[in-house]
């Protein structure tokens, strides 16, 4: 089932209220260690999916952070966590779509994608513009779920995209999309792809974009 910009929008404001409690226990282990691979370069960081802004008050204040998202309720929650815990290291929250990023090439030191990849109509885009907007040197570190790309689990993956795609993300992107988006970018190098626990079904996948 195709997804569509304005139906991911309108599924994540309606999670909006209980985003955190849903989801922020589930995510945890990711958001750190996400949180940590983007601190190993540091400096100026976007957040894209950035959401309620969790993660936020988690990294450190010697980073610069930019968090951007397609869902304004979503972002809403961002901005009230930003002031309540003082985050004066965060410059910017504004809704943008990850497919469509108004950033200049090169402004960011780390992107970081919190399982959005599979959340967006067009990953492979998605993924073109955050390595788009890092600068070279600079990393991008993806959390996301593998599907499988064939057997039982495969079909049941796909059976299930209907019903996954109106909740706001897909069941189905196998690792070989990964693989052949890399493919297209030969400035862009896999440093690290392991499964996060306690039962790896998410995965925390890092590229570098080197420097001519």
């Amino acid at each position: 089932m195709e997804m569509k910009t304005a139906g991911v929008a309108t599924a994540y404001d309606r999670w909006a209220p209980i985003y955190d409690l849903v989801f922020g226990g589930v995510f945890k282990t990711g958001r750190r260690q996400s949180i940590d691979a983007a601190e190993e370069v540091g400096g100026r960081i976007l957040e894209v999916g950035v959401g309620t802004g969790i993660s936020l008050p988690q990294y450190s204040r010697a980073n610069q952070l930019v968090g951007v998202d397609i869902a304004d309720a979503m972002l809403e929650k961002a901005r009230q966590r930003v002031k309540r815990f003082g985050l004066s290291n965060v410059e910017q929250i504004s809704v943008m779509d990850a497919e469509n990023l108004s950033f200049p090439d090169n402004s960011f030191d780390v992107v970081v994608a919190q399982y959005v990849v599979t959340a967006v109509p067009n990953p492979e885009q998605a993924l073109n513009e955050f390595a788009r907007v890092v600068r070279p040197g600079g990393d991008i570190v993806i959390t996301t779920r593998i599907g499988a790309s064939k057997g039982v689990r495969g079909n049941i993956e796909k059976a299930l995209m209907p019903v996954t795609s109106k909740l706001g993300w897909r069941t189905e992107f196998p690792w070989s999309r990964y693989e052949a988006w890399a493919a297209t970018q030969p400035g862009i190098r896999l440093m690290d792809n392991r499964p996060l626990p306690p039962l790896g079904h998410f995965s925390l996948i890092r590229y570098r974009k080197m420097p001519a």
